[in-house]
């Protein structure tokens, strides 16, 4: 876990410099960031109307499932996920208010808003209360007490990478929980019966109902939908493991964030995320998820407008010689799948802790 190393003055001016930067954006958001969003969607529609004609066409199919794929992972990134954490209800579309929007995914947008906009982000990194450190299933972190079920670590990953959207769905049910008699069955009732219509829903359309519109092609046409909700689920999941699992990010304790101040909760976010470096289309495909710190710092402003204030933050994070945790997609994956092979096995006693503790300069940053 991580102690916090700046003083309660530095980390009152830092939570001010940030504030600052939301204060500022959001007095400019407009037109433009209005127009963005509709862009995407309409990209988003022509994709899935491109995917869906090409199946009646069976030498198209790589490219059907392609097209399916993109419409799917603009869906659920750049749309749904930024369009349910509320970045675009000031536009007062009912198209893209948080409160109305249902995702392509089997997880019901309810269910996910609570355990993702509520859970995660408001307790990010914290070690007993965010749910997300391992989704109940993995060994993410050294302070997480070592069982031999954890040996499993490596094929419990794989496993939830090729289902992650069925794991998403499933993540309010604390089945860790209802298995160390934490939990009852009971508690989960109001939670099983939104989860079954959301997934009757989901299988009905992409299992049946599209399949059969193409006739004798449904077995081509089911495979292509399959296929492209994995492919969807790979993507979603190493960009969602790379912004909170790689080497360096820093997880707390309940006792040390308790009566946090403003300027601490923003210290936590930035040392509890991690970016990925790339190209303007692959942050786009990554729902801007690849500025993961700017978006713990400022979850409610449109991602789109997470580069513009990203070499802000790593100018402010500098100054007061904070990590600034970010690499390419092969490194930042290289250290999420290190730690999930090495945290499989027990530490060994007294052995150091790589997070970001390790990183920030203790003697420069004096608490």
């Amino acid at each position: 876990m991580h102690s916090i190393k700046l003083t309660p003055e530095q980390l009152e001016e830092f939570g001010a410099e940030m504030d600052a930067i939301r204060r500022r954006i959001v007095a400019d958001l407009g037109e433009a960031d209005a127009d963005y969003i509709r862009r995407i969607v309409k990209y988003q529609r022509g994709f899935e109307v491109a995917g869906r004609s090409m199946f009646y066409l069976p030498p198209l199919w790589p490219a059907a499932v392609a097209a399916l794929s993109v419409s799917k992972i603009l869906d659920n990134m750049e749309i749904g996920h930024n369009v349910m954490h509320g970045q675009y209800d000031w536009m007062g579309d009912p198209g893209l208010n948080s409160r109305m929007y249902e995702w392509d995914n089997v997880c019901p947008s309810d269910q996910w808003k609570y355990s993702h906009n509520y859970i995660h982000h408001t307790f990010t990194n914290i070690l007993g209360k965010d749910r997300d450190i391992g989704y109940g299933v993995l060994r993410m972190d050294e302070d997480q007490p070592w069982h031999p079920y954890y040996l499993g670590n490596p094929l419990y990953a794989f496993l939830l990478m090729i289902f992650f959207e069925w794991g998403v769905a499933l993540h309010d049910l604390e089945v860790e929980n209802l298995v160390a008699g934490r939990r009852t069955f009971e508690d989960n009732k109001p939670l099983h019966r939104g989860i079954m219509r959301k997934v009757r829903r989901q299988a009905l359309k992409d299992y049946l109902l599209f399949p059969a519109l193409t006739g004798p092609l449904f077995p081509l046409t089911l495979a292509g939908n399959a296929t492209a909700n994995l492919v969807r689920n790979i993507w979603a999941f190493n960009i969602i493991f790379c912004g909170h699992f790689p080497t360096g990010v820093a997880t707390f304790s309940i006792e040390e964030t308790e009566d946090e101040s403003r300027g601490q909760w923003y210290y936590r976010q930035l040392l509890g995320s991690a970016n990925i470096t790339g190209s303007r289309l692959f942050h786009v495909m990554s729902g801007n998820l690849s500025h993961q710190i700017e978006h713990h710092l400022f979850p409610d402003i449109p991602a789109r407008r997470y580069p513009e204030i990203a070499e802000e933050v790593r100018r402010i994070c500098e100054k007061y010689d904070l990590p600034y945790n970010t690499g390419p997609l092969h490194r930042q994956l290289g250290g999420v799948f290190g730690k999930i092979l090495k945290l499989a096995l027990p530490g060994r006693p007294g052995r150091r802790k790589d997070t970001a503790p390790d990183r920030v300069p203790d003697g420069a940053v004096a608490a």
